[in-house]
């Protein structure tokens, strides 16, 4: 239910739905714009233009993006991620119902498709003078190297860290759902387990412990992952290793009373 929704409002915010046959050339697109660090755009900065630089290429950055004429400033986008990802899919991505490359759009494609113009800086914001109005980047393809750029209006877009919550263990040993390297952590801890869980000279303590997946959030996210996981479940593995799938067990943990407390209750 929600990949189909997330697919719907993937085409209303007018983002391409990449499909396998279309791969390589995202591959090859990707590959090209972390290759070089770009020093400037096709055009020269125009002094009589003022720079506003944005930091990340999430949802605010690329909404600021969509909706603003870049011929008025002099515009510099900072990411050590060169791509957008539209994270609503990334519980698809975690059992292959969607493949990753699916959900990831270069930046430089999304500008430069309708026309504008953009300064790209593959790099991490490590300071903010205020005062003189000055970055301080670490590049990413050299993180020995370091770079300083002027700004007149600065747009901070970065996104949030991961919230335990302060519970022992859980950076340890929990995985996370945020990037798309998430997403492949989880995918192959599946596969693992299954694997493992397949040996007939595994204990019956020891396979159920490695069947059982345990989602803490009922959010979207955690709500998502968990029906991607039931799909995956009864739908492929109940036909390959229809002796292991019985034994597959869902745990779904939210301490609200209910799940998808963000939504309307009677959903």
């Amino acid at each position: 239910m929600f990949a189909k929704t997330g697919l719907r409002v993937l085409r209303a915010h007018n983002m391409r739905v990449f499909r396998t046959y279309a791969t390589p050339a995202i591959d090859k697109t990707l590959l090209d714009a972390s290759k070089t660090l770009h020093d400037a755009s096709k055009k020269p900065y125009d002094a009589n233009k003022k720079t506003l630089v944005l930091l990340g290429t999430g949802w605010g950055t690329t909404t600021i993006l969509k909706n603003l004429d870049t011929h008025n400033f002099n515009v510099v986008v900072v990411s050590p991620r060169n791509y957008f990802l539209f994270t609503p899919l990334l519980p698809s991505c975690t059992v292959g119902t969607t493949e990753s490359r699916s959900i990831m759009e270069p930046i430089r494609h999304i500008v430069g498709r309708r026309g504008k113009d953009m300064r790209f800086i593959e790099a991490e914001c490590t300071d903010i003078d205020v005062a003189t109005k000055q970055l301080t980047l670490t590049r990413s393809l050299d993180p020995t190297a370091h770079t300083h750029i002027k700004y007149d209006h600065l747009v901070v877009g970065v996104g949030g860290t991961y919230n335990t919550f302060g519970t022992p263990g859980v950076e340890q040993h929990a995985c996370f759902l945020k990037e798309i390297n998430d997403a492949s952590k989880i995918r192959r801890r599946l596969k693992d387990a299954i694997e493992k869980a397949s040996f007939g000279d595994v204990a019956p303590e020891e396979r159920d412990r490695l069947l059982h997946v345990v989602v803490v959030g009922g959010g979207p996210t955690g709500v998502e992952f968990a029906g991607e996981m039931h799909d995956l479940v009864t739908e492929d593995l109940a036909k390959w290793v229809p002796s292991l799938s019985r034994h597959i067990k869902i745990t779904l943990v939210e301490a609200l009373p209910n799940v998808l407390p963000s939504f309307d209750k009677r959903l």
